[in-house]
């Protein structure tokens, strides 16, 4: 296995920052509130790759875990990922390898990219809408209803935004000699 470079560290302490500052800005619009984490996790992948982004996350999850206030409405402890919505979180860590292989695939195609991410997008949404009945004891119905389709519009700007803005930044290393894969 190939060592992380310096420049790797770097790009992964800068990507979990950005988690750390999106993460807790939440906008409650029912029992999940609306965040910007999809958005940066996405940037992130689109920018250093299934593998960094995969470090950073995981940073992420250990630094609330832990108890710093980096998740949604500024909580933190693993009271939050054991919670109703810790399951979106722990889905996560199944959508970024499957977003990842569409972008390390077609990086240069960006609505399949965007498809990659919509696709991983939806096993979060499984992982995270089974634990919430789970958790909660409600129908299936009812929770897609508050935990899913009220988010199927926000998403898709993200997405859309992280494709943007994460292949500009990405050509721009490349350009400057700069990779992280």
């Amino acid at each position: 296995m190939k060592n992380i470079t310096t420049y790797e560290t770097a790009m992964c302490g800068i990507m979990t920052a950005l988690m750390c500052i999106a993460g807790p800005l939440a906008v409650p619009i029912g029992p999940i509130p609306v965040t910007l984490i999809v958005l940066v996790l996405f940037f992130a992948l689109m920018v250093t790759g299934t593998k960094l982004t995969m470090i950073s996350f995981t940073a992420y999850l250990l630094l609330g875990a832990a108890g710093l206030p980096v998740f949604s409405g500024y909580a933190g402890g693993a009271a939050k990922l054991a919670g109703p919505t810790g399951g979106y979180l722990i889905g996560f860590l199944f959508m970024i390898p499957i977003a990842g292989a569409f972008r390390r695939r077609y990086a240069d195609r960006p609505v399949l990219t965007g498809c990659g991410m919509l696709l991983g997008l939806a096993a979060a949404y499984f992982f995270g809408t089974a634990w919430f009945v789970y958790q909660m004891h409600v129908s299936v119905r009812y929770a897609l209803s508050v935990c899913v389709l009220p988010f199927i519009p926000f998403d898709l700007i993200k997405i859309v935004l992280a494709v943007l803005a994460g292949s500009a930044v990405r050509k721009a290393l490349l350009r400057a000699g700069i990779s992280c894969e």
